[in-house]
C-alpha cells in the first residue's frame, strides 16, 4: 500500500491510501470466505455452499462489507505509517472499490495541533477578602429578616418596601401594548397584580416600583416607563416609551419580626452574637466560593492568551453548536421567543464561533497539562459527578449509572469533563495570588 500525506492546515491532513489489485483482491477473498462459513443455505451444511451462489445470494451484503473492509485497511495502515494523532475523521472518499482493480481511498482527518505549553504554573490572580464586614452582616440578617417577614394590610400611603396590589395597562404612543406584542400580555394588561415599592429587584416592568410611593388605595396614576435597550424578555419594547395606567388595589405592609429567642432557633443559633457568627461564616464561605470561580476565569483567560495555535475546524464546529444550544436554551428559560433567535441567528453564530476556538484551544491545552501533571479521574470523581448530574436533573444516581454504563460515549465525555476541571483546579493551586479591594 502506498499513503501519500497531503497538509490542508495545521490540523487537517488528508490521506490518500492506494491498494493495488492484489491487496484488494486480498481483501474481497476474505470477506467471500466469511460469509461462506457464516451463510445458511437450504440443501447445503454450514460452510459448504458453493463461493459463486454465495456471492450471488449476498451480493450487497459482501459489497458493503468489503468497501468497508478495504477502507478501514486503508485507514488503520496510513495512520500506521505516519503516525497522525488524529482528533477526528472529516470525511472519507472510497472512490471505486471493486475486486480485481486497485483502490484509491482518500481520508480527510483532524489531528491534534502540536504545541508547547505556555508556562502555566505561577499564573497571576486577583481576589478578595473574605471577612465580612460588619455591614454586610447586619445586611444579610436584615434578608434573613424579610424572608420571615408578615405583610398587613396598611390604610395609608405606600412607602418603601411596602408591597402593593395594583392594576395596569400600557400603550406606546396611543396604541395598547397588548395588541403590539399580543403573546407578551404579561407587558399589556393586567387586571391584578403586586409590586414592591422602590424595591431592590424590579418586577415584570422595569422601573415601576420607582413610582408607587405616596399612592394609597384607590388612587390612579399614569406611569412613564423606558424599556432598556436590550430588553430580551420582550424584544419588541427593547428601547421604548411606554405609559402605563396604574390604579392601586391595596397597601401593604412589610412587618419584619423581632430578633428574638424564636428567631434565633429558627436560624440555628442561641442569640445575637451567635447568629452573627452564623452570617459570617456563611458570607465567607460564599466569599471564597466566588474567590475560586475568579480565579478560574482568571487562569483561563491568561492561559488562552498565550496559546499561540489554531484549532482544529472540526472541534470548533461541534463545540460552536453546544455553545448556541447553551444559550438558547437559557434564554428560552428566560421567555425570549424563537422568532428572535432566528432573526440574530448569524450574529448568535459568529459569536458562538468566537467562544468555541477559545474553549477548544483551552480544552486541548488542559488535556496536555493533566498528562504532564498525571492527572487522572477515579471513582471517587464519577462517584461526584453522579451525585451533582442527580440533583441538578432530579434523577435517581442508580438510574444515571445504568445511563452511563450504556453509553460509552457518554463516559468518556464525563471523563474529559472532569479531567478538565481538575486541570483547571491545578492551575488555580498553583497560581499566584493578590488580595485586591473589591470592585465598586
Amino acid at each position: 500500500m502506498n499513503v501519500q500525506l497531503n497538509s490542508i492546515s495545521d490540523t487537517r491532513k488528508s490521506l490518500v491510501a492506494t491498494l493495488d489489485k492484489s491487496e484488494v483482491d486480498t481483501e474481497h477473498q476474505a470477506v467471500l470466505k466469511e460469509f461462506t462459513k457464516q451463510a445458511r443455505i437450504p440443501g447445503f451444511r454450514p460452510g459448504k455452499a458453493p463461493a459463486a451462489m454465495i456471492a450471488k445470494r449476498f451480493a450487497k451484503d459482501i459489497a458493503e462489507e468489503f468497501k468497508q473492509k478495504v477502507t478501514s485497511k486503508a485507514y488503520r495502515e496510513a495512520l500506521e505509517e505516519h503516525k497522525l494523532d488524529v482528533l477526528n475523521i472529516v470525511n472519507v472518499e472510497p472512490g471505486t472499490i471493486e475486486a480485481g482493480l486497485s483502490a484509491a481511498i482518500t481520508i480527510t482527518v483532524d489531528v491534534r495541533p502540536e504545541f508547547e505549553l505556555p508556562e502555566y504554573k505561577g499564573l497571576k490572580t486577583e481576589i478578595t477578602s473574605t471577612d465580612a464586614t460588619e455591614d454586610e452582616v447586619e445586611k444579610a440578617i436584615d434578608q434573613l429578616r424579610g424572608e420571615r417577614s408578615e405583610f398587613n394590610v396598611a390604610e395609608r400611603e405606600g412607602q418603601k418596601s411596602d408591597y402593593v396590589k395594583l392594576s395596569y395597562e400600557g400603550a406606546i404612543d396611543g396604541k395598547a401594548i397588548a395588541e403590539l406584542v399580543p403573546d407578551k400580555q404579561i407587558y399589556g394588561k393586567v387586571p391584578q397584580t403586586w409590586e414592591e415599592v422602590e424595591g431592590e429587584h424590579e418586577g415584570v416592568i422595569p422601573g415601576l416600583g420607582k413610582h408607587l410611593a405616596g399612592l394609597k388605595a384607590g388612587d390612579k396614576k399614569d406611569v412613564e416607563i423606558e424599556f432598556p435597550a436590550e430588553f430580551g424578555a420582550a424584544p419588541d419594547l427593547a428601547g421604548k416609551k411606554a405609559t402605563y395606567a396604574v390604579e392601586v388595589q391595596e397597601i401593604r405592609e412589610r412587618v419584619m419580626p423581632t430578633l428574638d429567642e424564636a428567631f434565633f432557633k429558627a436560624n440555628q443559633a442561641d442569640d445575637l452574637e451567635g447568629l452573627k457568627t452564623n452570617v459570617r461564616n456563611n458570607i465567607k464561605m460564599q466569599k471564597e466560593q466566588r474567590n475560586i470561580s475568579e480565579q478560574r476565569r482568571q487562569v483561563n483567560e491568561a492561559m488562552l492568551a498565550e496559546l499561540k495555535f489554531d484549532a482544529p475546524e472540526s472541534l470548533v464546529e461541534t463545540e460552536t453548536q453546544n455553545v448556541l444550544r447553551q444559550f438558547i436554551e437559557e434564554n428560552m428559560r428566560r421567555g425570549m421567543p424563537q422568532d428572535q433567535f432566528e432573526k440574530d441567528k448569524n450574529e448568535l453564530t459568529e459569536n458562538a464561533k468566537k467562544a468555541a476556538v477559545g474553549r477548544v484551544k483551552m480544552q486541548l491545552a488542559l488535556a496536555k497539562i493533566a498528562e504532564a501533571e498525571k492527572l487522572q479521574v477515579d471513582e471517587n470523581d464519577i462517584n461526584g459527578f453522579i451525585q451533582r448530574e442527580a440533583m441538578r436533573t432530579q434523577q435517581k444516581p442508580d438510574q444515571l449509572v445504568k445511563e452511563l454504563s450504556k453509553n460509552r460515549d457518554a463516559l468518556q465525555s464525563v471523563q474529559q469533563s472532569i479531567i478538565f476541571d481538575k486541570a483547571v483546579d491545578f492551575l488555580v493551586s498553583k497560581a499566584t495570588v493578590t488580595i485586591v479591594e473589591p470592585k465598586a
